[in-house]
């Protein structure tokens, strides 16, 4: 482990593994994390004990899982520090989170609007405004990413030409996941600001990993999901001003999320309930409040620094093999625990391949940013993304099995 960290790979029954013979050394972590002991357990005892739909019970159960799924909505609001917990809406996931903004943001567009966003973008902060664009006529527009190896980050020279007033919104994301640049997102949101555009945040590779605080920020919409931060899959959470969220039409129609209807018509509840049409997603909502106090046990400030530690090691040990390629900052700048890399000609999905007879896990691919893997004229690339539980030997290892492959396909 770093030499300050405490080991925490104990918490984590996933982890405890062969894979081909081999311990597991999982770093797909950008991807998906594990989950520890204590988010499986509260996750046991919901489904155990509580298990019940919310808001429309009286009995026992139902008291019992709405409280729960209730408290649950005020950890998120408090774990990013939302003025109102009200700015919380239940969701699958970043993707869905998006989406929702997007088609709530899009009814108000007009041909001449911009909408900005950024060429490191994730397909799930790409293709919704895109449709948008399409849709209302609006023009989409990019901040450019510096750097052959897009080592540079975001070109923020060019905001004092992109952001004008025809700018309604700006979408980008906070931590690349391809480059792992950390993007200053409290500087974006100001500028946006100032010339009267909305901002929106994909925090999916941040939330579990830096201190994020939306007023800090000043961004109005962030988007995350929990699977990534020891939480659930199927759940995740969209942070929306509580103004704009009142303002914008449901996305979804259905139970729970009306006040009155009749043959006629039906109205709306205010946020957060006339976005969470249906059965909700109740479990997860507990589990991903069991997965930050997990977090906030540990420490955000420690994990940031584990991860900014670990893939400072893993670039210095993988920049020693022959005919390595790695993106995004260069070594001595600010990353987070994400690693892209090219070896020679090796496919990165060969790679991937032969990492996994060594019990590696790795993610070999576009990343969902084939816009970007263009741009820096790569077809793929392998990925490395560390969390909490990672360690340098782990690192060591990858080292070692990354030379083999290298001597492999030098002949």
């Amino acid at each position: 482990m770093s030499s300050v960290f405490p080991d925490l790979r104990p918490h984590f029954p996933a982890l405890h593994q062969t894979v081909n013979g081999k311990p597991l050394v999982y770093l797909d972590n950008g991807a998906t994390s594990h989950k520890p002991r204590a988010v499986i357990d509260a996750l046991v005892r919901y489904y155990e004990r509580d298990n019940s739909n919310v808001h429309r019970g009286l009995h026992a159960l139902s008291m019992r899982s709405t409280d729960s799924f209730e408290a649950a909505r005020a950890r998120v609001a408090a774990f990013i520090h939302a003025q109102d917990q009200a700015e919380i809406v239940f969701v699958r996931g970043t993707t869905e989170a998006v989406n929702i903004v997007a088609r709530g943001l899009g009814a108000q567009l007009k041909p001449g609007d911009v909408v900005l966003t950024t060429e490191m973008e994730h397909h799930s902060n790409l293709v919704p405004w895109q449709q948008v664009a399409k849709a209302t006529g609006a023009t989409l527009c990019y901040v450019p990413v510096l750097g052959a190896d897009g080592e540079g980050g975001l070109d923020l020279a060019a905001l004092d030409t992109l952001l004008t007033p025809q700018v309604k919104v700006f979408a980008f994301t906070h931590i690349s996941n391809t480059l792992g640049t950390i993007n200053p997102a409290a500087e974006l949101c100001r500028r946006a600001r100032a010339v009267g555009a909305l901002t929106v945040i994909d925090a999916a590779q941040s939330i579990g990993h830096e201190p994020l605080d939306v007023q800090a920020l000043g961004c109005d919409f962030l988007a995350f999901s929990g699977h990534k931060m020891c939480g659930p899959t199927g759940i995740g959470v969209l942070y929306g001003r509580r103004a704009l969220l009142d303002a914008m039409a449901p996305d979804e129609t259905g139970g729970g999320m009306v006040v009155s209807v009749d043959y006629q018509g039906a109205r709306w509840k205010p946020s957060p309930e006339r976005f969470e049409a249906g059965t909700p997603h109740v479990a997860g909502a507990v589990g991903l409040a069991a997965a930050m106090d997990y977090i906030d046990a540990v420490g955000r400030e420690s994990i940031a620094a584990h991860d900014h530690e670990l893939a400072a090691y893993a670039r210095q040990r993988l920049a020693e093999i022959p005919g390595m390629r790695i993106l995004g900052p260069t070594a001595g700048q600010p990353r987070a625990g994400i690693v892209s890399f090219a070896l020679g000609d090796a496919h990165a999905h060969d790679v991937v391949t032969f990492a996994d007879q060594d019990g590696i896990a790795l993610r070999g691919g576009h990343h969902c940013n084939q816009p970007l893997m263009r741009k820096l004229g790569l077809p793929s690339t392998a990925r490395a993304s560390f969390y909490l539980y990672n360690t340098r030997e782990e690192i060591d290892v990858l080292a070692a099995s990354l030379l083999k492959i290298q001597k492999f396909f030098a002949g």
